[in-house]
């Protein structure tokens, strides 16, 4: 078989389901999914933005302002994240077609990295938060300052942008052959690779390497600040103190074990045990599961997000 230059590769097809009764299925279960995680997440973003104990400038700073400032940049990454993959594969399952160009399938690959790496980012990120308010709340006000907060989603951006174009253009340098179906419902980094020519090792040492310092390094740091939460707490005399201190963990917990028991599951499996069908499962959970459940979990969880909703849909109003 005659290798295909790179330059020459005009499309890929998209192959996540090939019975053709579930396709109506799987197009209304994911549309809900999509509109749920669209409109939840812009609702905690508009309830934040609109309530002014939850987003208060440096006159008037007090100790959860950056959980919320944080939780609303994870809000937006999370509907920018969901949008990458999602819209296009309703499109080819309206349209009857599993066909997406190749700048189409680089360019949603370069999005899907960058936000799955600002939602691993933002999470460690929440944890340091976290870990500051409650190790040390007297300081909190000037160590979370808003500048830092700021730059800390700067870096954020920085970091996952320079990952993502990294891997993209290693991604670029490879040639391809003519069977060019990817059994996924976008284009995966490591479904992509797969179906190269040319050597690949560069892009799986790349691909092991991401995982171990994006994946593993935040993880890390996450598990490392909540060692010392739990610590903190634990020194907490009263069991209504250990209670409200660990309520304000409770939500970001339940969101980091979600995201990273399934993202990591994908990208640390070996190339011996590793299933495209398995590999689809799991990114679904994690690029449209969590999304869609993050505003639920905050929600449900967290009063001073209630009480902005409540406000901003007018519910305080009507029940005073």
């Amino acid at each position: 078989m005659a290798p295909k230059n790179i330059t020459q590769v005009s499309e890929f097809l998209l192959e996540f389901s090939e019975e053709p009764k579930l396709q109506p299925l799987i197009f209304g279960v994911f549309l809900s999914m999509y509109l749920i995680t669209v409109f939840g997440n812009l609702l905690i973003i508009l309830a934040i933005s609109s309530d002014s104990h939850l987003h208060t400038p440096i006159s008037d700073f007090h100790l959860h302002t950056p959980m919320y400032f944080f939780l609303s940049n994870l809000s937006f990454v999370d509907i920018c994240f969901t949008s990458t993959t999602i819209p296009k594969m309703l499109w080819n399952i309206q349209t009857q077609s599993q066909v997406i160009t190749y700048e189409g399938c680089i360019t949603q690959m370069y999005f899907y990295i960058l936000f799955a790496g600002l939602d691993d980012i933002l999470l460690t990120v929440m944890a340091y938060d976290r870990y500051v308010a409650i190790c040390h709340p007297l300081h909190y006000p000037v160590i979370m300052s808003p500048q830092l907060c700021g730059l800390l989603v700067l870096v954020s951006w920085i970091m996952s942008v320079l990952y993502s174009l990294l891997h993209s253009l290693m991604v670029l340098r490879l040639s391809f052959c003519t069977d060019l179906e990817i059994p996924h419902f976008f284009c995966e980094i490591k479904e992509l690779v797969q179906l190269a020519y040319s050597d690949t090792f560069l892009n799986n040492m790349m691909m092991q390497f991401g995982a171990g310092l994006l994946g593993g390094g935040t993880l890390t740091g996450i598990l490392y600040s909540y060692s010392k939460i739990v610590s903190s707490i634990y020194r907490i005399s009263s069991a209504q103190g250990k209670y409200k201190a660990f309520s304000t963990c409770a939500s970001h917990l339940s969101v980091v074990s979600l995201f990273f028991c399934t993202s990591l599951g994908v990208y640390l499996s070996s190339a011996g045990t590793y299933s495209s069908h398995s590999s689809a499962a799991a990114s679904v959970m994690y690029t449209v599961v969590t999304p869609m459940l993050n505003p639920f979990i905050y929600s449900l969880r967290n009063k001073d997000i209630k009480r902005a909703l409540k406000r901003f849909l007018g519910m305080e109003t009507i029940s005073r």
